[in-house]
């Protein structure tokens, strides 16, 4: 098999193959952690913002289009032994931004988490465009390859941002956990956002309603019915309870 990393869009299926919408997004995330691993305080956290805000629609879409179709092509239990081992590290990236998020961490504490979430993300890119992907790419024809990229692309555009470890990696507990995180955690992006640039009382405002909707999400995440259908290695308890 031949990585995805080392074929031209072409050999992908074209520029809305699911093979090149997921490299598209490889290449921002590499630029993206490279900037993380250099950058301390402020400036991290604004990096940290957008590889959540590039990294969980992104697993979310594979999550809820992607890796049910590869548990159904491939032969045998490979479909279920290689989609587990990704929903395993996604799982670890929820873990360690939560974290993250944390404002009990000091500088020092963070850093070994940064560390441990880059190398984790890269695992995750290197497992899925040295293997899953060129293993859908020999079972999959072109034509469907675009039109599961056009579905992953509608799903991943509205897609939950930010980390809900209690939620099922898979449906049927994530695709119904996909509208009502969705509008919270874009709406704190809102909020969040319009803090970083307005003055120290409103921003302080804004922050607690962030923090209020982000309450509600945990609410929201432990509703039973959302973590149907989850392998049992990824099934957590909250880690913020």
């Amino acid at each position: 098999m031949t990585s995805i990393a080392h074929q031209s869009v072409a050999e992908l299926g074209g520029e809305w193959s699911i093979l090149n919408r997921q490299r598209l997004d490889h290449v921002r995330l590499d630029e993206l952690l490279h900037q993380l691993v250099g950058a301390e305080g402020q400036e991290q956290r604004a990096v940290l913002r957008e590889v959540n805000r590039l990294v969980f629609p992104h697993a979310f879409a594979e999550e809820s289009v992607l890796w049910p179709v590869l548990r159904r092509v491939l032969p045998g239990d490979e479909g279920e032994r290689l989609t587990l081992q990704v929903e395993q590290e996604h799982q670890e990236v929820n873990h360690l931004v939560v974290r993250l998020d944390s404002e009990e961490l000091s500088e020092d504490e963070r850093r070994p988490v940064i560390e441990r979430l880059v190398e984790v993300l890269r695992e995750d890119v290197r497992d899925e465009e040295d293997e899953l992907l060129p293993r859908l790419q020999e079972l999959v024809a072109p034509a469907r390859l675009r039109a599961l990229g056009l579905v992953w692309e509608a799903v991943r555009r509205t897609a939950p941002t930010r980390p809900h470890p209690t939620v099922a990696r898979r449906p049927p507990g994530n695709a119904l956990a996909g509208l009502p995180l969705t509008v919270i955690d874009r709406g704190r992006d809102v909020l969040d956002r319009t803090a970083e640039r307005s003055p120290r009382p409103t921003a302080q405002r804004l922050r607690r309603a962030s923090q209020a909707l982000a309450g509600v999400a945990g609410r929201v995440e432990r509703v039973g019915v959302l973590r149907v259908g989850e392998d049992p290695s990824t099934s957590v308890d909250d880690p913020r309870a």
